[in-house]
């Protein structure tokens, strides 16, 4: 995260109480999770990848799930899994080859497609307990978004990844963001770009 938690606090009115963490890797935020009072059962992760999934399992984290979250239910698509395995997403590189040319991919496997409600009801995930959305899932995070746009009203702060250019084919820019966020209430307050490198983390605060 580009953004500490000690600048999120500005902005922190009221209590997290739960966190949905989508593109969850190795689950690296829940020491910082846990020092803002939120305990582990109240944490739920999401990740593509198969073996992070089984990694964090061995590992004893809770609420870790394995999901390709899209806007569709049910499609079989390419999912690319790069050498850093940070950078591996459904999109195939744009401008990310050029700024990161030491990143590639390794491999590539077909994975289904899931909606974040779909996988909201499918496993009871507690919704309504969850104030708080990290996602970082490579260019799209939007396509997230508007897959649970029915739970939004639930989430007071959303904290993702965003580009602004294209480092991944078609992924979604953070103006396009912005546009969705505000029809539902919401504001972006903070935005650190990483150099010059297209992307960079952005935080997002209902109104």
């Amino acid at each position: 995260m580009l953004i500490s938690f000690a600048e999120l606090n500005k902005f922190i009115n009221s209590k997290v109480t739960g966190i949905l963490h989508v593109g969850a890797h190795e689950c690296e935020e829940i020491r910082m999770y846990n020092s803002i009072g939120v305990p582990n059962e109240n944490i739920f992760w999401i990740e593509a990848m198969p073996d992070k999934v089984l990694k964090m399992k061995y590992l004893n984290v809770p609420n870790i799930f394995q999901c390709l979250v899209d806007e569709v239910d049910g499609s079989i698509v390419p999912f690319h899994i790069t050498n850093n395995g940070e950078s591996s997403s459904l999109l195939k590189f744009g401008s990310h080859s050029k700024h990161h040319p030491h990143v590639h991919v390794v491999n590539t496997i077909e994975l289904s497609t899931t909606r974040l409600d779909t996988l909201i009801e499918k496993c009871n995930i507690p919704i309504s307990k969850l104030n708080f959305i990290n996602l970082d899932i490579q260019g799209v995070e939007l396509r997230a978004l508007k897959s649970m746009e029915k739970h939004l009203h639930n989430v007071q702060y959303i904290y993702t990844e965003i580009n602004t250019e294209y480092v991944y084919e078609n992924c979604n820019l953070v103006n396009e963001i912005d546009q969705y966020l505000y029809g539902h209430g919401f504001k972006r307050v903070i935005t650190k770009i990483c150099g010059n490198f297209g992307w960079g983390d952005a935080f997002y605060v209902k109104l």
